[in-house]
């Protein structure tokens, strides 16, 4: 019996590669606790069909970080925070606060979650890197001053 396998199984073969199994062990396990789908030409078609739509929306989602990115290299944020007597900044500058900082200055969605971690507790700028998925980092400048 051939069967597509829906998930990883070990020592048969990964997600998506059909392969030839005996009876019982396709119908019984493989089929049976959901790793697997008889390898009919409706099936395959389908599936083939599923992975084009997947390629397209990836390469939908590139496209759209490598715009996000080319969009924040030459943009300075700008984020202004009360001072200190000491002239340190009270608490330092969140995520958050560069996510809602970027979409009032540019109209541009950047998810607080995507920013690195980072610690900005003085005045001055600083140079801001966010993970942007399918392996693109998006770097920008914070500037903070003190008011």
């Amino acid at each position: 019996m051939k069967v597509l396998l829906i998930k990883d199984v070990k020592g048969l073969g990964k997600a998506g590669e059909v392969k030839e199994v005996k009876d019982g062990y396709g119908q019984n396990f493989l089929i049976g606790k959901g790793f697997a789908k008889v390898a009919s030409t409706e099936v395959l078609r389908k599936h083939a069909s599923d992975l084009k739509k997947k390629e397209e929306q990836d390469r939908y989602e590139l496209e759209l970080m490598n715009k996000l990115k080319d969009s924040l290299a030459d943009k300075k944020v700008i984020i202004k925070k009360q001072l200190g007597a000491n002239g340190a900044l009270f608490g330092g500058v969140t995520k958050d606060e560069i996510s809602h900082a970027i979409k009032e200055q540019f109209n541009l969605e950047l998810d607080k979650k995507s920013i690195q971690d980072y610690a900005i507790k003085a005045e001055g700028e600083y140079k801001v890197s966010a993970k942007l998925g399918h392996g693109i980092v998006a770097e920008f400048v914070v500037v903070v001053k003190g008011v």
